[in-house]
């Protein structure tokens, strides 16, 4: 344990420099958090949600993941979800995918890397359904980014279709669901101009009636 040592002596200094700018701030942090923004992203170590968006502690619910995959098969994202929008409230589900994502990379490759090959075989499907634009761009750098792209998408649509957000819908409950990318080249975020918002935009497919 002698070697995480240095990680205690950060905390200390970190909780000294919080209390010296504001002798209040962990005070407020026992109170209920009241986030209005839910942020699905992916788990690489280069992506700090609150930093990005100039967000405090309680303001951001955060879900992360290899990826940044939303899976109608995975209940750890189905119940951050429902707790996100069913207790917490939330008005805005952010789904952020980044340039330079591993998980992308690795699913494009005809290659196994083990247990995550069965995870990102997600991926490997989206590839399959948008195989003539992908194979459209010839720049192999350019197809990448617009994969990640893609992805940002097809969990953003994914959310939708879940019973959690249109039965929040169906109970006029306000709620966005949004895809974005982050460029760590610049630091900026890329909005995909992905935005639902209700279930008229949802394809009728994958419209559900709300139980009673």
């Amino acid at each position: 344990m002698r070697e995480l040592n240095k990680l205690f002596e950060n905390n200390r200094d970190w909780v000294k420099e919080r209390l010296d700018q504001d002798p209040e701030y962990f005070e407020r942090q026992t109170t209920e958090q009241k986030p209005q923004y839910l942020w699905i992203g992916c788990s690489d170590s280069r992506i700090l949600a609150n930093q990005i968006i100039g967000l405090d502690a309680g303001e951001l619910f955060v879900h992360r993941n290899i990826a940044n995959l939303f899976l109608h098969t995975d209940f750890n994202s189905l119940s951050v979800l429902q707790y996100a929008v069913d207790f917490l409230k939330v008005r805005h589900v952010i789904i952020c995918g980044h340039y330079g994502c591993g998980g992308v990379k690795v699913a494009m490759e005809n290659e196994q890397h083990g247990l995550v090959d069965n995870w990102l075989r997600n991926i490997r499907d989206i590839c399959a359904r948008e195989k003539a634009e992908l194979d459209a761009i010839p720049d192999s750098t350019k197809r990448y980014e617009r994969l990640v792209e893609l992805n940002v998408i097809y969990q953003t649509l994914n959310v939708c279709h879940t019973t959690v957000v249109q039965n929040a819908w169906a109970r006029k409950q306000p709620i966005s669901v949004h895809g974005w990318v982050y460029d760590m080249r610049s630091g900026l975020l890329n909005d995909l101009d992905c935005c639902v918002s209700g279930i008229a935009q949802i394809e009728e497919t994958y419209r559900t009636k709300k139980l009673h």
